[in-house]
C-alpha cells in the first residue's frame, strides 16, 4: 500500500504539523513497547462543578476562566464514530470522563449510542464512567437503561468538613453517598469509589472510610496524589505511599492480596479476609493505585481522547493529536483509522517510570496536559 500523510496538529500546543501515513483500518495494535490498545477514556466536557484542588483548583478555574466553546466540543455522533474506529484497533473498553461527565446536557444518548457498538468478533463493549456523584442519584437509572454497565466514583473523605473543603463548593457528602447508593441499586455494578490520598489534608479518612464501604459491594481504591497538568501545585512530600495506605489497613482489617482482575490493571487488590484467613467475598476488597511510587507504564494499554477530539497517549502527556480535524475536514473512516494506527504504533510514552530521573525542563517547557481536559 503506498504511503498517505495525513496532518495532525495540536492547537491548544505549539502549532507543529505531524505526518501519519495510511495504515490498514482494523486489527489490533501494538505500540513501541509491545503494549496492546484496549481502552479508550473519552472526555466529554472540560467543565465541573467541583473545584477539588488536585485537579481544577478554584485560582486557576475561577469565573473568568475561558472553557471550550460548545462548538469545538467533539459531537456525539463524531465521538461514536471515532469510538467505533477504535474499536476496529482492538478496544473493548470505554470510560466516559470529563471535567464532570454527568454536565454534559443529554449524556444517556451518548451511552446508548456507545452501547450499540461491537468488537470485531461481535461482543458488547464495556462502557464505563467516572464522576464525582454530584447529579448521580438523579441520573443512575437511566444512564443504566441506556447500556452504560458500570460507574466510578470520586469521594475523598467522608467528614462532611473535610469533603466540603477538598471540593472546594461546600459541595455536601450526604449527596454523593446518595447517589453511591442509586448507582448499586441500578445495577451499575461493581461501583467503585476512588479516593485520592494527599498527605497532610485527607489521610485521616483512610480508615473511615475502609470501614464504611466494607461489605457494602462497593469496591474502594486509594490512589496517590499525582503531578497530572501544572495547575495543581503537586510536591512530592504530599504523596502518601500506597504502601503506607495499605499497612494502616492491615492494621486493622486484615487483608489477602489477589490476582489483577484483567491484564494491565492499575490498581493493587487486596481482599478482606474472613475469619479463615482466606477472602471474603461478601466483605469485599480494596485497592491502591501507585502511579508515582510504583509505576505501571509497562502494563498501560489505554489511549485518551479529549473534550475537542485530540488522541493523547499518556496521562502526563504534553501533546495531543487533531483527530477533529480529520473528522470535520471529510477524511473517510480509513485516514482515520490509519493516524490512529500510526499514533498509538509510534507510541513510547512512560512518564511514571522516568518521572524520578527527569529534569524539571525535560519537556522543552511544555505543559502537561490538565486533568479536567482529558479525565483521570
Amino acid at each position: 500500500m503506498g504511503e498517505r500523510v495525513i496532518p495532525l496538529i495540536d492547537q491548544r500546543a505549539a502549532a507543529r504539523w505531524v505526518p501519519v501515513p495510511a495504515f490498514a483500518p482494523t486489527g489490533e495494535l501494538l505500540d513501541a513497547r509491545g503494549r496492546p490498545l484496549h481502552d479508550l477514556r473519552i472526555s466529554v466536557t472540560d467543565r465541573c462543578n467541583f473545584r477539588c484542588s488536585y485537579c481544577m483548583p478554584k485560582e486557576v478555574f475561577d469565573s473568568r476562566y475561558q472553557y471550550l466553546p460548545h462548538g469545538d466540543l467533539l459531537s456525539f455522533e463524531e465521538i461514536t464514530r471515532l469510538a467505533r474506529l477504535f474499536v476496529a484497533r482492538g478496544v473493548t473498553k470505554l470510560r466516559l470522563t470529563g471535567g464532570e461527565p454527568l454536565l454534559r446536557k443529554g449524556i444517556e444518548r451518548l451511552v446508548g449510542q456507545l452501547a450499540a457498538l461491537r468488537t470485531p468478533g461481535g461482543e458488547p463493549l464495556d462502557i464505563t464512567l467516572t464522576t464525582n456523584g454530584a447529579l448521580l442519584a438523579r441520573k443512575a437509572a437511566t444512564l443504566a437503561a441506556a447500556g452504560l454497565r458500570r460507574v466510578t466514583v470520586s469521594l475523598d473523605g467522608l467528614q462532611d468538613e473535610v469533603f466540603r473543603r477538598m471540593n472546594d463548593v461546600q459541595f455536601p457528602v450526604a449527596e454523593v453517598l446518595a447517589g453511591i447508593e442509586a448507582a448499586h441499586a441500578a445495577g451499575l455494578a461493581p461501583v467503585k469509589v476512588n479516593m485520592v490520598v494527599k498527605r497532610g489534608t485527607n489521610e485521616h479518612e483512610i480508615l473511615p472510610m475502609a470501614r464504611h464501604f466494607r461489605g457494602s459491594g462497593i469496591t474502594l481504591r486509594f490512589i496517590e496524589y499525582m503531578d497530572v497538568g501544572a495547575t495543581n501545585g503537586w510536591r512530592m512530600d504530599e504523596v502518601l505511599p500506597s504502601a503506607e495506605v495499605v499497612r494502616r489497613l492491615q492494621a486493622e482489617f486484615p487483608l489477602v492480596a489477589l490476582d489483577p482482575a484483567a491484564p494491565g490493571e492499575t490498581a493493587e487488590r487486596w481482599g478482606h479476609a474472613g475469619a479463615d484467613g482466606r477472602h471474603d467475598p461478601a466483605l469485599g476488597e480494596v485497592g491502591v493505585i501507585s502511579s508515582v511510587t510504583h509505576a505501571f507504564c509497562g502494563g498501560c494499554s489505554r489511549a485518551r481522547l479529549s473534550t475537542d477530539g485530540r488522541m493523547y497517549l499518556c496521562l502526563f502527556a504534553t501533546q495531543g493529536y487533531d483527530l477533529r480535524a480529520l473528522l470535520r475536514g471529510g477524511a473517510g473512516d480509513e485516514a482515520i483509522a490509519g493516524a490512529i494506527a500510526a499514533l498509538w504504533q509510534g507510541r513510547a510514552d512512560r512518564y511514571s517510570e522516568l518521572r524520578a530521573s527527569l529534569p524539571a525542563d525535560a519537556e522543552g517547557g511544555a505543559r502537561r496536559v490538565e486533568m479536567s481536559y482529558i479525565g483521570g
